[in-house]
């Protein structure tokens, strides 16, 4: 449920030696087609640091563990998503947003499919990942939370935009789960499918 990061370039050294700029995004889409290759837990942090070409203490700089690499640069994803929120006409009704901001917010191109894929089947299906991508979520729950809370004058903290946040975030972890058992299934109809239920509710469908 994250935003795929898909850089121009990757961070391998120039012919002449010289260290290459590197991003967030670079290293984590270096770091995902090691782990597609080899393993999550076959592949260390010396084997990305290596491949991206940079010291192990670089990419420290970048990434405070090997768990956060697959993650890519998933706080500039956030601030997108805050700022999608916040563009959001107010007289549009707030089940009505979140539809859009979900559908929005997990539309990946064409040409990302493959490698969205394979990040997004390590996060949902690595053991390893499972405690980091706790953090992710919360941090991702709470960018719901606070737009909720902002439309319905209470408190992030409070009961109902925290509900609404686990339910989005259910939404989507359901709609990525379903399109990465069917490489056939379109991952913005589920995402949206999944929303519309959020929206009108399950009594709708009764």
């Amino acid at each position: 449920m994250t935003r795929s990061d898909s850089p121009a370039t990757v961070g391998r050294r120039t012919p002449a030696g010289r260290r290459p700029l590197t991003s967030r995004a670079q290293i984590s889409a270096i770091a995902i087609d090691l782990f597609a290759e080899r393993g999550f837990d076959e592949t260390s942090v010396d084997d990305i640091a290596e491949a991206a070409g940079i010291a192990r203490r670089t990419l420290f700089r970048y990434y405070p563990s090997k768990n956060a690499v697959p993650w890519g640069d998933f706080d500039a994803h956030l601030d997108e998503m805050r700022a999608l929120l916040a563009h959001i006409p107010t007289e549009l009704p707030i089940a009505d947003a979140l539809l859009e901001a979900l559908v929005s917010f997990n539309r990946v191109p064409p040409a990302e499919q493959d490698s969205h894929r394979r990040r997004m089947a390590l996060l949902l299906g690595v053991p390893a990942l499972q405690a980091h991508s706790m953090l992710m979520y919360a941090d991702w729950r709470h960018v719901i939370a606070e737009f909720c809370a902002t439309r319905l004058g209470v408190s992030e903290h409070d009961h109902l935009p925290q509900t609404i946040g686990w339910l989005c975030l259910g939404a989507a972890l359901a709609a990525y789960e379903q399109w990465l058992a069917d490489p056939n299934s379109d991952l913005e109809r589920l995402i949206a499918e999944g929303g519309r239920t959020l929206a009108q509710g399950v009594g709708a469908l009764s």
